[in-house]
C-alpha cells in the first residue's frame, strides 16, 4: 500500500443521517450479481461490463424526478454488441433500457435490469450533399452536429434546449422539437432513413432499396403485422380523422399512429413508428436527417406584459408576421434566471404577475430581414407592453450579444428554475400542448389549477406552437407531497384532455409520468392499437417496459427520487446533465452529475451502511482524483454549479494535516522549488526518459500516484536560467512570465525565441514595450496549491503574488501581463477567497491581462504582418473559456495563418498543471475526439497558449504545439 494512500472515511458524510425510504439497500452493495456479471463479461469483454455499485447509482438518475437502479451497465461498441446484448436478454428473460445523455425529463434513459450505454462509442457526423443532408451517430450531440453543419450554412430542425448535452438518439426516439421546430421541423418530419436494430436482432436500414425484401424475410410476421394494422386503421375513417387531427398540435403521447397512413410498406412503417417509440422499439444506430437553411440574419426581441394570459394573447399576432419563434416566460421563470451569467440583475425585481415574450425573426438575407422587423412593428402597435424595470427595452435589436442573452435566460427554463428550487425537493418538469388559439384560456386555466393545489409553479413554452412547460416542486420523501402532486396530475390531465382536445406530452415524449394517462387522451381504441403495435415488434416485451405503455394507474408515482441535501455549491443541481459532455473525465469514470448523485446516494444511507461503504470506497478515484478541476462544468451549467471545485475542497478534506504543512513549506520556499525543478528537467535530457518513467513509476506506487507526477516523454526540456533583460523604463505593461514557463522550454523540435523572448520582443515592435521584474522567481499564481485543494499553501502564495504584482504595477498603473492562460485566471480570479482584507483591496486595483488578449487588443493594430503560414489548429484552453478570450486566440492566429482551424471536438485536455501527469489515462480519454478529428489532417503549426496543455496536446496528437504569441512573433519578425 502506498505510504500517503488517502483514507475514504475522510469524505464520509458526518452528520448522522436516518435511512431514506428509497436508498439502496444493502444487498445491492456488492453490485451486479452472479450470474449476470459473469456472463455478459463472457459475452461483451470485461471493459463493457461496468458492475460496481457506484457505477449502476451513477446511472439510475437522469433529468426526470424518477431513480431506478439497473443491475448492470453494459457499454456496447458497435452494431454486433447490441445484437449479442438483445440475444442474450431473449434468451435469459431480461429486459434492456437504452440510455444516451440522460436529459430526459420522464425517466425513458433509466431501467431497473440492464442498462445500455449508447453514448460513450456511438458519435460521429458525415455531412452529405454538401450539407443538405447528414449521416449522425446516435451518441453526439445536437450542438456538435449543428457545430459542423454551421459551416456548410445549414442546421437540423429540431432544436431542444438541451441541445449543448441531448443527443441524436435521444431526440429521434421523442421526437424531441424545441423552440423552431413545431410541427413541420420536428424529426418526424425531417429524418430521411434511419439503421435500426430490432428486438430479435435484426439490422434495418430504411435507406437501403432491398430493406423490404430483406425484412419481409428475416421477419415474417412482423411485417404481416404491421400491414394488418395498417388495413385495420385505414378502414375505420373515424379513427383516420382523430390520428391526423391529433398531430395538427404538438403531440409525443404514445406511437406515431400516423406512421401507419404515411408509410405504404413494413419498412416505411417502421421508419415512422421509430421516432418518438423511446427505446421500445429497437436501438436508432445511425439517423440521415434532411437538414434546413441556416438564416443567419436575425432579430429578436425580449417584449414584456403585465401578466402571462396578455402575453399569450399577443402571439397571434407574431405567428402572422412570420416569426420562427415565441417563446412565453412567466415571472417566477424570469426572476429565476437571474443566476444565469449574462441576465440583467434588475429582473429579480420583476413583480410576479410579469411575463414576456422572446420574438425571433430570422431571415437569409438583409431585405428579408428588413421585411421581417417591418412586419415585427406592426405586430407590436397597440400591445400593452409594461417596463417594470430599467434593463427592459421592449424593442427588437440586431446585436447578437443581447440576443444570446435572451435565448440563455429562456434555455435555462428548467435548470435556472430548479435551482432556484427549495432544497430538498423534487422537480417535475410537465409539458403539454393546446391549440395556438386557445393558448391564453389555457394559460389562465393552468395557474388557477396550481393555485388550487399550491403549487408556485413556473411557466414558459413554445407559444408560437401552443405548447407550454411548467414546473412543479415537492418533496418526494413526504407522502402528503406526492399525494399532492398526484391531485394535481389527474386534475390537470382532465383539463387538457377534456377542455382543451390538447397533447399531454408534446415533446418530451409520454416516459413514467404520462403513461397511466395515455388512454384519458386518446380513448380505448386508439391505446389497445398501440398495445397491439408494441407486440407485433416486442412481442417478448424486451425493450424499456413501462416507459411508453403501462396498465398501472398508479405508475406515475412509482420511483420518485428523493433530492437529500448535499454540500451547498452543488445541492441546487437537478442532475440535469448539461455539464456532461464538456467533462474531461466523462468517458473515463464520473461526470459532474454522477459525481453529485453519488454523493446524494451517500446522504440517503444510514451511517456505516455496507453501499456508503462501497460508495466511498470508488469515490476516491472516480470522483475526486479524476477531476481535472477544470470547472467547465460550471460553464455549462446554467446556474453555474462548480463541481470541480466541490472536487477540491474533497482533496482538502482528505489531505493530512502533515501534507499540508508540507505544502505550504513549499509554497513558502517555492523560489528554491522552481530551481530544483528546472535543474531536474535539465538534468532529465542527459538520463533518458525511460529510466525517469521506471524511477518516477516505482515512487508513484510507494508514495501515492495523486502525489508523484509521472514521467512522460513529451515534457520538454528546461527553460533558459535567465528571462530575457527589459528595463522598467519607459514600459507599457509588467510582464510576468508564468512558472510553467520558466521552468519548461518550448518544443524540442522549436527553432527560435522562447515565449519570453517572443513576449519581450514582439511588444517592443509594437512599440509598447513591457518589463519583466527582477524577482519574480519564487511566485505562482497559486494554481499548485489550489488545484489539489492545498488551502494552507494556496492562501501563501496566494497572498505573496498579489503584494508581488501590486508592486511591480506601481498600485495597479500598469496592466499585469500574465503568459499562460491558467495563471491569468489564477491571479485574475482563483486567489480572490484566499487573500487577506487588505490584500483584496489591493487586488482589486490589479489590472490582470492575459496575453492573449495583450496581443489581440494592444499589439496586433501596430504590428505589420511580414509573412504567413498556410494553416494552424487551436487548442483553446479551459482557461480562456473562463476568460472569454478564445476570440482572442483566433484573432492572433488568424494574422499568423491564412486558415484557422478550432476543432468541433476541442474541449478541456485534463492536463490540468501536473494532473495528466499524476494520471494520464485522463488526458489520454479527454483528447481522444480532438486528437482524432486533429490528425485527420496535416496543418503547418498547432497552436494553444498554455505550456501545460500544449504538452497534453503534444502527447494527445503526436504533434508539438506551441504558443500562438510565438507564431506572432515570427510573422512579424523583421
Amino acid at each position: 500500500m502506498p505510504l500517503l494512500e488517502p483514507k475514504p472515511e475522510a469524505l464520509r458524510p458526518g452528520a448522522a443521517r436516518s435511512a431514506s425510504h428509497d436508498r439502496v439497500l444493502d444487498g445491492r452493495a456488492a453490485g451486479t450479481p452472479e450470474p449476470l456479471r459473469g456472463e455478459l463479461t463472457e459475452l461483451l469483454g470485461p471493459e463493457k461490463v461496468l458492475w460496481k455499485v457506484s457505477d449502476l447509482v451513477k446511472y439510475a438518475s437522469d433529468a426526470s424526478p424518477y431513480r431506478f437502479v439497473p443491475q448492470v451497465v453494459v457499454v456496447p461498441e458497435d452494431i454486433d454488441d447490441i445484437s449479442a446484448i438483445l440475444s442474450y436478454a431473449h434468451g435469459k428473460g431480461r429486459e434492456v433500457v437504452f440510455r444516451a445523455a440522460g436529459t430526459s425529463l420522464n425517466g425513458q434513459a433509466q431501467g431497473e435490469d440492464i442498462l445500455v450505454d449508447v453514448r460513450h462509442h456511438w458519435t460521429g457526423i458525415e455531412v452529405l450533399d454538401d450539407g443538405a443532408q447528414a449521416r449522425i451517430r446516435p451518441g453526439t450531440t445536437v450542438m456538435r452536429a449543428n457545430a459542423t453543419l454551421a459551416r456548410y450554412g445549414r442546421l437540423l430542425g429540431p432544436d431542444p434546449a438541451s441541445a449543448i448535452a441531448c443527443t441524436i438518439g435521444g431526440v429521434v426516439a421523442n421526437n424531441a422539437s424545441g423552440m423552431t421546430a413545431g410541427t413541420t421541423r420536428n424529426s418526424y418530419r425531417t429524418v430521411s432513413s434511419l439503421t435500426f436494430v430490432l428486438p430479435s436482432g435484426t439490422v434495418v436500414d430504411t435507406a437501403d432499396p432491398a430493406a423490404d425484401e430483406l425484412l419481409a424475410h428475416a421477419e415474417p410476421r412482423l411485417c404481416e403485422g404491421l400491414l394488418a394494422l395498417k388495413g385495420e386503421i385505414e378502414a375505420d375513417a373515424e379513427l383516420t380523422a382523430r390520428i391526423r387531427a391529433k398531430y395538427e398540435i404538438k403531440n409525443t403521447n404514445g406511437y406515431r399512429l400516423d406512421a401507419f397512413l404515411d408509410g405504404s410498406t413494413p419498412v416505411q412503417i417502421l421508419r415512422g413508428l421509430m421516432v418518438g417509440s423511446e427505446g421500445t422499439f429497437g436501438f436508432i444506430s445511425e439517423v440521415v436527417f434532411d437538414t434546413l437553411p441556416l438564416d443567419r440574419k436575425v432579430s429578436s426581441a425580449l417584449l414584456f406584459f403585465p401578466s402571462l394570459t396578455a402575453a399569450a394573447a399577443a402571439v397571434p399576432r407574431f405567428n402572422e408576421a412570420g416569426a420562427i419563434a415565441v417563446e412565453l416566460m412567466d415571472g417566477n421563470t424570469l426572476r429565476a434566471s437571474v443566476s444565469v451569467q449574462g441576465v440583467p440583475a434588475d429582473w429579480a425585481e420583476l413583480p410576479k404577475e410579469t411575463a414576456a415574450l422572446l420574438v425571433e425573426f430570422r431571415a437569409p438575407d438583409e431585405p428579408g430581414q428588413e421585411a421581417y422587423e417591418r412586419a415585427a412593428a406592426a405586430a407590436v402597435e397597440g400591445l400593452d407592453l409594461v417596463a417594470p424595470v430599467a434593463s427592459v427595452t421592449n424593442e427588437f435589436t440586431r446585436e447578437a450579444k443581447a440576443i444570446s442573452g435572451y435565448w440563455k435566460a429562456r434555455k435555462a427554463f428548467v435548470t435556472a428554475v430548479g435551482g432556484s428550487r427549495p432544497s430538498g425537493t423534487t422537480l417535475i418538469t410537465e409539458d403539454f400542448a393546446v391549440p395556438p388559439s386557445l393558448l391564453a384560456d389555457a394559460c389562465e386555466s393552468l395557474l388557477r389549477l396550481q393555485a388550487e393545489h399550491g403549487f408556485e409553479a413556473a411557466v414558459a413554452g413554445h407559444a408560437a406552437h401552443g405548447n407550454l412547460h411548467f414546473l412543479l416542486a415537492f418533496d418526494a420523501a413526504k407522502p402528503s407531497d406526492v399525494d399532492r402532486y398526484a391531485a394535481f396530475m389527474d386534475d390537470f390531465c382532465r383539463l387538457t384532455v377534456e377542455h382543451f382536445d390538447g397533447s399531454l406530452k408534446a415533446e418530451h415524449a409520454t416516459g413514467r409520468n404520462i403513461a397511466p394517462f395515455l388512454e384519458l387522451e386518446w380513448g380505448p381504441k386508439a391505446t389497445e392499437l398501440m398495445w397491439r403495435t408494441k407486440q407485433v415488434i416486442d412481442p417478448d416485451g424486451v425493450l424499456a417496459p413501462r416507459i411508453v405503455l403501462d396498465r398501472d394507474p398508479k405508475a406515475h408515482l412509482r420511483g420518485l427520487k428523493t433530492i437529500p441535501e448535499v454540500e451547498l455549491i452543488a445541492d441546487p443541481c437537478i442532475e440535469c446533465g448539461f455539464c456532461e459532455p464538456t467533462c474531461p473525465s466523462g468517458d473515463l469514470t464520473t461526470t459532474p452529475r454522477q459525481r453529485i448523485v453519488l454523493r446524494r446516494e451517500m446522504m440517503r444511507q444510514p451511517n456505516d451502511s455496507p453501499v456508503e461503504t462501497a460508495l466511498l470506497d470508488a469515490y476516491g478515484y472516480d470522483a475526486v482524483d479524476t477531476c481535472a478541476g477544470d470547472s467547465t462544468c460550471k460553464l455549462a451549467c446554467p446556474v453555474g454549479i462548480d463541481t470541480g471545485a466541490m472536487m477540491k475542497d474533497f482533496r482538502h478534506q482528505r489531505h493530512s494535516p502533515r501534507e499540508e504543512r508540507i505544502a505550504a513549506l513549499t509554497a513558502k520556499n517555492f523560489k528554491a522549488v522552481e530551481a530544483s525543478a528546472r535543474l531536474a528537467v535539465a538534468a532529465a535530457d542527459r538520463i533518458g526518459d525511460r529510466l525517469l518513467e521506471t524511477v518516477t513509476g516505482l515512487a508513484r506506487k510507494a508514495v501515492r500516484p495523486d502525489l508523484v507526477p509521472e514521467w512522460l516523454p513529451e515534457i520538454p526540456g528546461a527553460a533558459a536560467r535567465k528571462l530575457p533583460r527589459t528595463s522598467r523604463v519607459g514600459a507599457t505593461a509588467v510582464y510576468y512570465p508564468a512558472c510553467v514557463n520558466r521552468i519548461f522550454g518550448g518544443p524540442d523540435g522549436h527553432r527560435g525565441p522562447s515565449l519570453p523572448q517572443a513576449v519581450v520582443s514582439v511588444s517592443a515592435r509594437a512599440g509598447k514595450p513591457v518589463w519583466i521584474p527582477e524577482d519574480v522567481a519564487g511566485t505562482c499564481c497559486a494554481t499548485i496549491w489550489h488545484s489539489k485543494g492545498y488551502d494552507e499553501g494556496n492562501a501563501v502564495m496566494a497572498n505573496r503574488i498579489v503584494e508581488a504584482a501590486w508592486g511591480w504595477t506601481a498600485g495597479g498603473k500598469l496592466p499585469l501581463v500574465v503568459d499562460a492562460s491558467s495563471c491569468t485566471l489564477g491571479i485574475a480570479h482563483e486567489v480572490v477567497p484566499y487573500l487577506t482584507e487588505d490584500n483584496r483591496e489591493l487586488h482589486r486595483e490589479l489590472t490582470v491581462v492575459d496575453s492573449l488578449v495583450w496581443a489581440a487588443d494592444e499589439l496586433l493594430p501596430e504590428l505589420t504582418i511580414l509573412r504567413r503560414i498556410g494553416s494552424a489548429v487551436l487548442h483553446p484552453t479551459c482557461s480562456m473559456e473562463h476568460l472569454g478570450d478564445v476570440a482572442q486566440l483566433r484573432t492572433v492566429a488568424e494574422a499568423c495563418a491564412e486558415e484557422v482551424v478550432v476543432p468541433d471536438d476541442a474541449g478541456c485536455c485534463a492536463f490540468a498543471g501536473d494532473r495528466g501527469m499524476l494520471h494520464k489515462e485522463l488526458t489520454a480519454s479527454a483528447t481522444a475526439k480532438e486528437a482524432a478529428e486533429v490528425n485527420s489532417r496535416e496543418y503547418d503549426a498547432y497552436l494553444s497558449a498554455n505550456r501545460m496543455c500544449e504538452i497534453g496536446m503534444d502527447r494527445a496528437t503526436g504533434r508539438e504545439y506551441h504558443s500562438v504569441l510565438m507564431e506572432l512573433e515570427r510573422a512579424t519578425r523583421p
